[in-house]
This record gives structure tokens, C-alpha cells and sequence, in this order.
């Protein structure tokens, strides 16, 4: 067997452990592997095209030189990034070619309509259909927690059987960046698998809205409007809240009641529920409510950190899981702001030739969420109730039925309903084990009543609103 390509590599990473610092070595060297050594070339594996540009970036001299001591003047290094198997999220297309397309579609028209889009109203006899899905948005690359395990167990279901199913429409609504698109997504991706001769469209409210205007004001066309929509047997309607105006909404009502009744799928997202919707007809809102509606909630700790160390193993990058629990702990609004905040302490540290670490972390949150000093998280309500009870916080979030561990957690429960605005008993129960909302309120109500009659407990819950009190 030839070992030219190990031996010439172990050589280079002999040099490489006395020139360089040693956690920048582990970090970025041992993780090469030498593939083959063709003449005065050597091929290298490297885990990503990130890991490849940080190494150019930071070590190309020291790499040049290391390269040409060893094999010889004209030594040249080529890299190879080998997919990314075995891995559940964040899953990469290999091009264009993957995004799912639809067969083509008849629609009767009086009149020619020229090249017919999505967003173009057909008068053609046979059309195509583009669903408009992001195969990046599918069911492998979703983080799958308590904040949205309702959503995808039904939108499982409903790729196995559209239109079959009670959840017809399926309505999915929550807070910006919590992944209603991506679950809206990953249904139309999974259908389109499943029964590749469904067609499936993908729009938002205001799309709709606009296309509503454009067919009776612009072109004339609002027959071809209302055949081209009833024609798909899977619609998507992404954000729906920007579907307001009578005039669309007497639209949709007439394609929403004509694809329920031909057993089509209907899946509607907004950021509001369905009875929060404003300047919607009454019954539309009505038949939003027919088949399932669920709340998508904040992600919890567990999810939260699972996105994390996901996201950076298909970056390539090793990071210390001190900096992906402080990440985790730290950014508890929703999956954008938290993928946001690890590509920026890795652009961070890229940079700078630095490492990625806690300290780097806390000054790059700072410019997304603002100083840790001076506000309350969940995360520091439990740290502080910990530190106060001494125990730890698995003991705190588990499901011991002890005295003091049931009143700390109370209190944890507590503090964080009345001292972090915003904040559901939904989420704050799915950050304390999974609780649900009627526990929270229940411990809440507890502690309140305690305080009254109990001068002790009162005094623990006064002490610790004094330690979160600079927080307020």
C-alpha cells in the first residue's frame, strides 16, 4: 500500500505543531486528511469550503512553505470537501435541478395569455406550474422540538394523504423566525415526493393579493385568475395576514370553498391566530378554523442547542459546547436570530484568526440582542434560582417531586412570568422541562398564595427578585 500521502502529510503537521499554537492546531490541522500524493501534488479532505477558505485565509504562507520543504519546489496542495452524510439538518441541494416542478396543468380561457407563471393567469390550454418550493426547506433539514412537534406530526400526515385528512385547512401561526414557512415548505416537498403527479403552489398573502389586483385591474383576467388557482390540488399560502381587502378575500373565499370541497390541501400560515386576524371577512375566518390550527412557540433550551451544534457541523467548524450553550441560552426568541448569531461569531472569529469562544459569543449577541447586564432571560432566572437553592439546573428542570426542588422550580416558574415581558406561559413551561401552560399557571398562583401566608417562602422569592432587580 502506498503511504507516500501520510507520510509526507505527517511530515508537514510535525512543522505545522512547532509553528503554530496548539488549540489552533487541533482546531484546524488534525482534522486534514492527506487523500493521495500524485507527483509534487498532494490532495487533501477538508470538512467544508468554510474550513478550506479559513485555512487559505490564515496559514497559506506557513502552509507554502511547510509544502515545499517536504516535498519539494513545486509542491502544490488540492483540497476535496466530501458531502456531508448522516447528518439530519441543514441538508444542501446539489443544484437547481433537485427543486420539484409540477406537471403541466389544462385551463380553459377565452383568450391567449401569453407565457403563463406563477405569477402570470393562464390562457393557454396546457400551462406548467412552478410550486415555488425551497428544497432547502424540507422535513430532514427541520429541528423538530417541543415548540413545533404539533406542526410537523401534522404536516406528516397530511404528505401522506393530502386532502384526506381532518387537517384541511392546516393553519400554522406563531412570532416571526419560528419556522412557518419551512414546515409549510417541507409538506408541499414531501408531497411532491410522495405523488410527483400533484400539483402544489406556494404563495405568500400579499402575492396573492397582488396578483388578485393585477388580473381585474391590469389585465382583465379574473376568470383566469380563479381557473389557474382551482386547478392546484396543494395550496400554499404563506403569511396570510397580507391577504386583507375585500375584493381578494371574496376571491379566495370562492377558490378556498372549491378546493376543500374537491378534497385539495389547503395550508395557510400567518403570525397571528386565526381569531387575532384583522379586516378578514367573518367567514373566511370561520373556515380557517375548520380543520387544525397549532401554535408554533418559542424553541426551548434542548432545541435551541440542537439547532446549534447542527448547523455547525455543516459549517465544518468545531466549537466548544460552552459557546453553543451560552448561544442557546442566550438567543431564546427564535431559529433566525439564533442562526444569525453563530454565523456571526464565525465570521467573527474568521476574521480575526481567532477561536470561537464565550467571550467572542458575548460580544457578538451584544449587537443582536444587547448586553447580558440589565435584562432578564429565562436562562438567568434559573441560573439565579439554582445559585440560591444549590442545586443544579438538570435537578431544577427535572422531574423530582422533592419539596425544595418543587418550590424552586415554582419560583423559576414565577419570576420569569413577572419579571420577562412577552413571555408565554407556553414558553416559559417548555423551558422548565416541558412543562405545559396550566402547570405555569398553577405554580404561579401557588407562589403568590405561599407569599401571603409563608414569611420564609416569601422571603426566598423577595431575595431572589432583589438579585434579578439591576436585570429589571
Amino acid at each position: 500500500m502506498d503511504t507516500k500521502h501520510i507520510d509526507s502529510w505527517n511530515a508537514c503537521l510535525r512543522i505545522f505543531a512547532d509553528i503554530i499554537d496548539a488549540r489552533q492546531f487541533d482546531t484546524w490541522f488534525k482534522r486534514i486528511r492527506p487523500v493521495s500524493l500524485v507527483g509534487s501534488t498532494l490532495t487533501v479532505e477538508v470538512p467544508s469550503d468554510f474550513f478550506r477558505e479559513y485555512l487559505e485565509d490564515a496559514y497559506l504562507d506557513i502552509i507554502r512553505k511547510t509544502l515545499k520543504r517536504v516535498i519539494g519546489a513545486d509542491a502544490k496542495l488540492n483540497y476535496i470537501v466530501p458531502a456531508v452524510r448522516n447528518q439530519k439538518p441543514m441538508t444542501v441541494p446539489e443544484g437547481p435541478g433537485n427543486a420539484p416542478v409540477n406537471m403541466p396543468i389544462s385551463v380553459s380561457s377565452g383568450q391567449p395569455a401569453g407565457n403563463p407563471g406563477p405569477f402570470v393567469y393562464p390562457g393557454l390550454t396546457r400551462i406548467r406550474v412552478n410550486p415555488r418550493l425551497n428544497p432547502l426547506y424540507n422535513f430532514t433539514n427541520l429541528v423538530e422540538g417541543a415548540c413545533n412537534k404539533l406542526a410537523v406530526s401534522a404536516g406528516e400526515n397530511i404528505a401522506a394523504a393530502p386532502g384526506k385528512t381532518p387537517f384541511n385547512p392546516l393553519f400554522i401561526f406563531g412570532g416571526p423566525g419560528l419556522g412557518k414557512t419551512h414546515i409549510a415548505q417541507a409538506i408541499g416537498l414531501r408531497i411532491k415526493e410522495k405523488y410527483p403527479e400533484l400539483t402544489v403552489l406556494y404563495v405568500t398573502g400579499n402575492e396573492f393579493k397582488t396578483q388578485y389586483i393585477d388580473a381585474t385591474t391590469v389585465r382583465n383576467k379574473l376568470n383566469d385568475f380563479l381557473a389557474y388557482y382551482m386547478k392546484i390540488d396543494v395550496l400554499i399560502i404563506d403569511d396570510i395576514q397580507g391577504m386583507s381587502g375585500s375584493g381578494n378575500q371574496t376571491a379566495f373565499f370562492n377558490i378556498f370553498n372549491h378546493l376543500h370541497q374537491n378534497a385539495k390541501q389547503l395550508i395557510l400560515t400567518s403570525d397571528r391566530a386565526p381569531v387575532d386576524l384583522q379586516n378578514f371577512e367573518d367567514r373566511l375566518l370561520s373556515r380557517f378554523k375548520w380543520g387544525l390550527s397549532v401554535e408554533l412557540t418559542h424553541p426551548d433550551f434542548a432545541t435551541r442547542l440542537s439547532m446549534l451544534k447542527n448547523r455547525a457541523f455543516r459549517e465544518g467548524v468545531e466549537i466548544g459546547d460552552d459557546v453553543l450553550e451560552y448561544l442557546a441560552g442566550r438567543i431564546q426568541t427564535n431559529f433566525r436570530e439564533l442562526e444569525g448569531s453563530l454565523i456571526s461569531v464565525i465570521a467573527h472569529a474568521t476574521m480575526t484568526h481567532s477561536d470561537c469562544t464565550v467571550d467572542l459569543a458575548r460580544r457578538v449577541t451584544e449587537k443582536i440582542v444587547g448586553d447580558d447586564i440589565g435584562t432578564v432571560s429565562i436562562d438567568r432566572v434559573q441560573k439565579a434560582v439554582c445559585e440560591y437553592f444549590n442545586i443544579t439546573r438538570d435537578t431544577l428542570l427535572s422531574a423530582s417531586r422533592k419539596r425544595q426542588i418543587v418550590q424552586a422550580r415554582q419560583i423559576s416558574m414565577f419570576l420569569c412570568r413577572n419579571l420577562i415581558s412577552n413571555c408565554s406561559l407556553s414558553t416559559i413551561g417548555a423551558e422548565t422541562g416541558g412543562k405545559d401552560h396550566a402547570t405555569v399557571l398553577h405554580a404561579c398562583n401557588t407562589v403568590t398564595d405561599l407569599m401571603s401566608t409563608d414569611r420564609v417562602f416569601k422571603k426566598y422569592v423577595t431575595e431572589l427578585e432583589g438579585i434579578l432587580a439591576p436585570a429589571r
